[in-house]
């Protein structure tokens, strides 16, 4: 898995893109199947739901490394499937959710380029999100090629 940052000069934007060695279906059920996210996004088991469609809701609830748990709720803005995700995450006070993309492009091997990208009001809120998608795309590629606890 290669791993490359890109933080556009706005400062409250950042782009991560990964290769994972596995084919852009795989990657995109591992996305969008509620008991396999369960498996790599740091969700608690049976929390997950998810209706993947433009204007369908998702639901998760996250356990952090020393046991706190914090629901997260949304919306799919845009779904391609196996080529892009535009998920929209409720925000507390916020009237817009705030919007994730991921692309995903089918490489050779067979390999697939993700590309996961948020801009956010602030840069502490950029440095915590982009923070936690690092995370979760580390996760997400032990996940996609076996490597993930089980």
């Amino acid at each position: 898995m290669s791993t490359e940052k890109t933080t556009p000069a706005d400062g409250h934007s950042y782009e991560l893109t990964r290769t994972l060695a596995a084919p852009a279906a795989q990657v995109w059920r591992a996305w969008t199947t509620p008991d396999q996210y369960a498996q790599w996004a740091y969700a608690a088991p049976g929390s997950v739901e998810m209706d993947v469609r433009p204007g369908g809701v998702w639901k998760a609830t996250v356990v952090t490394p020393d046991g706190g748990r914090f629901p997260l709720t949304g919306s799919y803005l845009e779904v391609d499937e196996n080529r892009l995700l535009v998920v929209g995450m409720d925000v507390p006070g916020k009237p817009e959710p705030a919007a994730m993309t991921v692309e995903l492009e089918e490489r050779e091997g067979p390999h697939t380029q993700i590309v996961l990208r948020q801009t956010c009001d602030t840069a502490e809120e950029r440095d915590s999100a982009e923070q936690g998608s690092t995370m979760l795309l580390d996760s997400l590629g032990a996940f996609v090629t076996g490597e993930a606890k089980g």
